[in-house]
């Protein structure tokens, strides 16, 4: 169903209209008339004769007019009769500015349930409760439908927050450094229309050109997954998502889910749908201010023009530090800057055309950064000494940026104090050139930019299909636990499983006491490792049921009779014998579900420390081989693979290919819980897979 009634209301009914300033209902209808709305304004009070000089109605049936939206600014326990009004009426969409619904406890939460059904009953599209509203600064609307004091200019930025007082702040940011707003939305409770809903509808708009989120969680992570997926590949989507530091209530069982936070799914779908995550709002809010007043860079190569030296030194380090590259000119460049600039300018990268320059050297200089083939984007340090004429020279950077050729960010450092510079500012931005005050602002803001080229150009990923597995085999292994009530499955299951998926293991044995260990070490060949198989022990060298470099049947069977004495209280006790690999660097895959979206799939360093040392990256199970490679390349210790001080590189084909298959496996089995393969021996030919455990989700 559109969002049209929401954000682009042909007229607007205010319930809970008031002459008292300060109320909700209030600055509601102030708001309105301030900001020059197109349609008629309904203040709705039960005995006002008017509200701010406009005819009040007692009540929406009153009203002689249709009308399309209306905000509700009455007390909770009203609002179920409220929404029954806006039914009759045939009002299309609401916006619930009240609060004491769901938040407050049960009371709260059946009120709500009680105007969601009038709502639906009637087709009503509801944002909030407990909300702001929303603002549509289209000049043929012009619609402040929400009680904020923030008057945004037009622009194509269009920002949504599920915390109307996070929104606010960052709305009142864009204006503070003179962005224009498109649209806004503050969802608060979210009872019915999403993000996911406004973040497709604002893809559809013509007019919003960068999205901005803030988000606080997901109702429904998989329908934002699919809304983002669609979106953030045609337009620039900057994130941010508060609670990063929270780790999840229960304890995981496995590596993987310890190691995966609450938060790590949500850092996954701004990752993986190619959106801009940031963690840091003033931050997000300068690189919004980039996207929307500049093209995007063709690569990371940065020309860096300045009138001063020590900004430009501290630009490049970020610029570096960031992934792009400050280059040196070509010697066509430098020819063209000696016989354009002053005699005392430096015409190396930075390009330091000295404080005495005035607009005819900016404009020499801009033009051959425009023109080097080998510069991708331009960065701009301006200070504003009194004896030059920094309007004429922001004039001449308008001038080029206007071209479009390349993006241009500008260090404008200055006294605003003084009007000569606030004018020079102000050609500056009315120009769409951003400007920012401090350099490394300024670096971090292109470097935004240049994040967006390179998540525009990741290439497509597709995964694979396996046809040489058994899935029927896998999926009655674990249809048998699920029969018998057991949510972990034994070693031997794990194993077959594994065999069904080609996923290589160490050679094995299951062994009911110390004699059959002996006897499956012997048929194995020796060296062996010797492991208890037992649900009540998830890690089993934790309750020292590993025993390794086991060289006899002896020494397997002294082993397994100690474990039997010692282990005693875990219970009955059998035993998985298996084949002992010497070498090889030890990682880990794993995989965790995420409620509402499928799997985590995890990489990095395995083995005991897997969990001290945390060296793993996630990605969103299905991965193909793009994704998969890229896992490779993300962890802190990528270097290891490549092979250092003599040991040879490991076999990152046979790694891609094992990541793949487990992404596969989970797709085919999603009752799968948690899995883990640790540690995953890698050679420089071949992998293998020396313990692995599965636990199955709790039947529903």
């Amino acid at each position: 169903m559109t969002l049209d009634a929401l954000f682009r209301p042909r007229s607007v009914a205010v319930m809970g209209a008031s002459a008292r300033e300060h109320s909700i209902g209030h600055s509601v209808v102030q708001n309105l008339q301030t900001f020059g709305f197109r349609g008629p304004i309904y203040p709705v009070h039960p005995s006002a004769a008017e509200i701010r000089g406009l005819p009040a109605y007692p009540s929406l049936g009153a009203i002689p007019g249709p009308v399309d939206l209306v905000h509700i600014a009455i007390p909770a326990a009203q609002v179920p009769q409220a929404m029954a009004e806006c039914g009759a009426k045939g009002v299309r969409a609401v916006i619930i500015n009240s609060a004491g619904f769901k938040e407050t406890g049960a009371e709260g939460e059946r009120l709500q349930q009680a105007f969601l059904a009038e709502a639906r009953r009637h087709g009503i599209r509801v944002l909030g409760p407990n909300c702001q509203g929303i603002i549509n600064t289209d000049p043929q609307l012009r619609a402040y439908c929400n009680f904020t004091n923030t008057h945004p200019r037009p622009g194509t930025v269009s920002l949504a927050a599920l915390s109307g007082g996070v929104g606010g702040f960052i709305l009142q940011g864009l204006a503070d450094i003179g962005v224009g707003l498109r649209m806004y939305a503050s969802n608060g409770n979210a009872c019915d229309v999403s993000l996911a809903e406004i973040l497709r509808y604002w893809g559809d708009d013509p007019g919003t050109e960068v999205i901005v989120l803030y988000t606080e969680g997901f109702a429904d992570p998989q329908a934002f997954l699919e809304a983002a997926a669609e979106v953030a590949p045609r337009k620039p989507v900057l994130a941010m998502k508060a609670g990063r530091t929270e780790r999840g209530a229960k304890a995981a069982a496995s590596h993987t889910g310890a190691l995966a936070g609450v938060d790590i799914a949500t850092e996954l779908i701004f990752e993986q749908t190619g959106m801009l995550a940031f963690t840091d709002e003033g931050e997000m809010i300068r690189a919004a201010m980039a996207m929307a007043t500049q093209p995007v860079p063709r690569g990371p190569r940065v020309g860096i023009l300045t009138n001063t030296g020590g900004p430009a030194v501290i630009a490049t380090d970020v610029l570096v530090g960031a992934g792009l590259e400050v280059p040196a000119l070509s010697a066509r460049s430098v020819e063209r800057l000696r016989a354009a600039l002053l005699p005392q300018a430096a015409v190396d990268n930075p390009v330091d055309v000295i404080s005495t320059a005035g607009p005819e050297h900016f404009r020499a200089a801009l033009a051959v950064l425009l023109d080097d083939a080998d510069i991708d984007a331009i960065y701009l340090c301006l200070v504003t000494p009194s004896f030059t004429d920094t309007q004429a020279i922001a004039r001449e950077v308008v001038a080029a940026s206007r071209q479009r050729r390349k993006p241009i960010v500008c260090n404008f450092m200055t006294d605003l104090a003084q009007e000569r510079f606030r004018l020079t500012q102000g050609i500056l931005r009315d120009g769409g050139v951003p400007c920012y005050a401090h350099p490394g602002e300024a670096a971090r803001a292109l470097a935004a930019l240049d994040r967006w080229r390179r998540l525009r150009e990741r290439p497509r990923d597709q995964p694979r299909h396996f046809d040489d597995v058994d899935r029927s085999a896998a999926r009655a292994i674990v249809a048998a636990a699920q029969r018998d009530g057991r949510r972990q499955l034994a070693a031997d299951e794990v194993a077959r499983l594994f065999e069904c998926w080609r996923i290589p293991l160490a050679a094995w044995r299951i062994a009911a006491d110390a004699e059959a260990a002996a006897a499956a070490a012997q048929q194995i060949g020796f060296p062996v490792v010797l492991k208890i198989d037992i649900a009540a022990a998830s890690h089993k060298s934790d309750v020292g049921g590993v025993q390794l470099n086991l060289a006899d049947a002896d020494a397997v069977r002294a082993a397994a009779l100690d474990m039997q004495h010692r282990l005693a209280h875990l219970g009955e006790l059998r035993f998985l014998v298996q084949q002992q690999l010497r070498g090889g660097q030890e990682l880990i895959v794993g995989a965790t579900r995420a409620p509402g979206l499928g799997h985590l799939l995890m990489f990095g360093l395995g083995g005991i420390h897997v969990e001290v040392l945390k060296d793993v990256v996630f990605r969103l199970a299905p991965v193909g081989p793009v994704q998969a490679r890229a896992m490779l390349g993300s962890i802190r210790a990528a270097a290891l693979l490549g092979g250092v001080r003599g040991r040879p590189a490991v076999d990152q084909a046979a790694l891609v290919e094992l990541i793949e298959r487990v992404s596969a496996l989970l797709a085919d089995l999603p009752m799968i819980d948690e899995l883990d393969l640790n540690p995953v021996l890698a050679f420089a030919e071949g992998v293998c897979a020396v313990d692995g455990r599965i636990s199955l989700c709790a039947p529903t």
